[in-house]
Formats: structure tokens, C-alpha cells, sequence
């Protein structure tokens, strides 16, 4: 399969470099430096594109895929208050799009059984419950999409979380005394050097469970994003990332 990566930071090289370990080939790399060659003419040498940008031009990148008819993948955060506009401009045109706070394997095994474990939990009330996300200190957003999408997976499944609110610490413990009671904290840390780590803990006066996951590199975020180029490539729609994973 021929792929276009549109985005071309370590992310992107590492995508680069699992996708031809999969027998893939390269056939175009924008980053900030070549923006001129982003043209519908080389997108249309892919097959599909992988999209790891910047929330300030994945609009224009998502738009120019569309344009071009070249099915894209979308790991880029920081505009999914446009999905409804993009879905639109994607179905009526017939063309293909996925999208994804986080592409890994594990991470979206760890998005199902976390809705699965918050439904569980609305039978016991004297549980609390937060979301903690740590990062390296280059990470300049807050929260992660990854802890968005598990933040959501809770409020949509447990009765008693409405919505959540974010504190950005530099490692230290949050003050949450001012959270009201139906809103999930999400606690996020930033330290040198951690790829990504996430957790859910449930909190009561006798114990505490915590579900965890921990990501040792970006290989797995790269490689779940050529995962999904390879499923979408031959599909048209407008897709999340779980519709690629069977866990039902």
C-alpha cells in the first residue's frame, strides 16, 4: 500500500518506519518545512494518508484529503468540535475517514472495558472516581485525548459523573476540594520523559482500584495508526477508531 504521512515529527517517523516494516511504501512526507507539496495531485499517489499534524492545520489537511478522495487516517487532536461539520463534508462526497484520540491496540482495549467498568460501578455509589494522565514536559496540551476519551467513557456510562474538569500539575498532587460532586477530575501531570500513562482510579474509605495502562514508546500509537490505514483504505464512511476493533 502506498501511504502519505502528513505530519513528519517523531511521530511520523516512527509511523514511517513501522509502515515499512509492514511492506508499505512512502510515497509523500509534508511537514513545515515542504507545505507547498501538499497538493491534491501528490496526495492522489496514496492509497491512504496517515495524519499526525498539529490542531492548527489538521483542518486544512483533513480538508485537501477530502478534496483529493484519498481515504485518511486522523490522530491529530484538538478539533473534534468540527467532527459533526467534517463528517458531513466526508459522507456526502462518499469519501473515507477515521479518527482517534489514540490509535494503540491497548489503549483501545482499554477504552472498552473501561465504559464496561463504569457501568459496573454505578452499583456502587460510595465509590469516587478520577482520571490521571501523565505525559512528558513537551506535551503542551491538557488533557490528553486519550484521558478525554476515558474521561467520556465514564460520564457516559456512570450516573453520577455529568462532565469532567482538568488540573494541570507539574507532578505535584491536585487540590480537588472545589470539584463538584457530579464532575470527574482528571488529574494531568506533566514530567520529563513519560510517554503516556493513564489511570482510573475508584476510591473508597477501604480500598482503592486502580486500572492503569502504561506506554513504554510510541511504537504502539504508530503502529495502530497503520493498522487502521491498512482497514480503511478500501472502505468509504466516516469512522471512530473503535469501529476497527471487534470487542463486541
Amino acid at each position: 500500500m502506498k501511504i502519505a504521512l502528513l505530519g513528519y515529527g517523531k511521530m511520523g517517523k516512527i509511523i514511517e518506519q513501522i509502515a515499512l516494516s509492514r511492506q508499505h511504501e512512502i510515497v509523500l512526507k509534508i511537514s513545515s518545512n515542504n507545505l507547498h507539496e501538499l497538493t491534491k495531485e501528490n496526495l492522489q499517489l496514496a492509497d491512504a494518508v496517515i495524519e499526525f499534524s498539529t490542531p492548527g492545520t489538521v483542518l486544512d489537511n483533513i480538508t485537501a484529503c477530502l478534496d483529493a478522495d484519498v481515504p485518511v487516517v486522523v490522530g491529530t487532536t484538538g478539533w473534534h468540535n468540527m467532527l459533526g461539520t467534517i463528517k458531513e463534508k466526508c459522507l456526502s462526497g462518499n469519501h473515507s475517514l477515521l479518527y482517534g484520540t489514540n490509535f494503540s491496540v491497548g489503549v483501545n482495549i482499554f477504552f472498552h472495558v473501561n465504559k464496561v467498568l463504569a457501568r459496573l460501578m454505578n452499583k456502587y455509589p460510595y465509590y469516587e472516581v478520577q482520571v490521571e494522565e501523565i505525559h512528558h514536559t513537551q506535551k503542551l496540551d491538557s488533557p490528553s485525548g486519550t484521558a478525554i476519551t476515558i474521561a467520556e467513557g465514564i460520564t457516559e456510562n456512570l450516573e453520577r459523573k455529568a462532565g469532567w474538569i482538568n488540573i494541570l500539575t507539574g507532578g505535584e498532587t491536585a487540590d480537588d476540594s472545589n470539584i463538584p460532586a457530579d464532575q470527574l477530575l482528571i488529574e494531568s501531570h506533566r514530567i520529563e520523559s513519560v510517554p503516556g500513562t493513564h489511570t482510573v482510579i475508584y476510591d473508597s474509605e477501604v480500598d482503592s482500584i486502580e486500572f492503569k495502562h502504561t506506554a513504554h514508546n510510541r511504537n504502539g500509537f504508530a503502529l495502530g495508526a497503520v493498522l487502521a490505514a491498512e482497514w480503511l483504505h478500501d472502505k468509504k464512511g466516516f469512522y471512530p477508531v473503535e469501529d476497527m476493533f471487534n470487542f463486541n
